[in-house]
């Protein structure tokens, strides 16, 4: 996978930006089907666990899980072993042995983090990052996403379009929606509410805040040298990615915790490095 690809699609999992095939974009004519069939509907927080236990079920199959003696595993359960339960939300954790540079949680406290974001990324930049995802999850963003993915897919049913409640879905459309929440668009106050969260993740469990200013960072300088009309169109509905790199620094100066942010040894370089002796 080339570095815009990779670019691409770490703004889909922490900047929340998608591509034209990959958001929910349901169209005028789609949104007021909603609006109508959808007056009485009710879609609560077990409804989309539920669904999003289902859909991420069905992409653990699909995708490469590193096993508990990997490399991998052994490194993320070491930075969550203690973090079981996040807002009283019980997490889970797992790594897909994907090049792509992504991370995201879902309503069920599922938390799928990709091992391209772990080869480039030292352990406390990864707990920022998988900290705004759980924010997602703890602001209720995730629950709205999968929302959204199920309502998109009842309107391609008749019958599931005229119901009240949450009907049972189809293996494909298990499938659509896992595809919508890995790869879904949140908005601009989402996304700065997420960073809020991950910075106070952070902070109250004592970890290095200015973590979330270097994770930022990295982001920042991977979208250098990419294709201007998609920078152009990213900035035009999302935050910058260095602006948000400053904000982060702001409040840790204003919390007196601000140091310029040295990068740790990579769990993995480590493990490298026994294996030659």
């Amino acid at each position: 996978m080339n570095m815009k690809s990779i670019f691409l699609a770490l703004f889909v999992a922490i900047f929340g930006l998608s591509d034209a095939n990959a958001q929910i974009n349901l169209g005028e004519k789609a949104l007021g089907a909603l609006q109508k069939g959808y007056a009485g509907f009710t879609f609560s927080d077990e409804d989309a666990a539920k669904l999003s236990k289902e859909a991420v079920d069905k992409m653990d199959k699909e995708n490469p899980v590193a096993g508990p003696k990997d490399a991998y595993t052994i490194r993320l359960n070491k930075l969550f072993g203690k973090h079981k339960a996040e807002n009283g939300l019980a997490l889970n954790y797992k790594v897909y042995k994907l090049k792509d540079v992504n991370a995201f949680a879902t309503a069920d406290g599922s938390v799928r983090v990709f091992s391209g974001l772990m080869d480039i990324m030292d352990d406390n930049e990864i707990l920022a990052v998988i900290g705004h995802e759980i924010g997602h999850v703890a602001n209720h963003d995730s629950r709205d996403a999968i929302k959204a993915a199920y309502k998109k897919e009842a309107l391609l049913d008749a019958a599931g379009s005229q119901s009240d409640k949450v009907a049972a879905v189809t293996e494909g459309q298990i499938g659509n929606i896992g595809k919508a929440l890995m790869n879904n668009s949140h908005s601009r106050q989402q996304e700065t509410d997420a960073d809020t969260y991950s910075y106070d993740f952070m902070k109250r469990n004592k970890y290095n805040v200015n973590a979330v200013e270097s994770a930022f960072s990295i982001l920042a300088k991977m979208g250098e040298g990419t294709d201007s009309s998609f920078i152009t169109r990213m900035m035009s509905s999302h935050p910058d990615p260095k602006q948000r790199a400053e904000n982060a620094k702001a409040r840790a100066q204003a919390d007196g915790l601000y140091k310029p942010y040295v990068k740790q040894v990579k769990a993995k370089a480590k493990t490298v490095a026994k294996k030659k002796k």
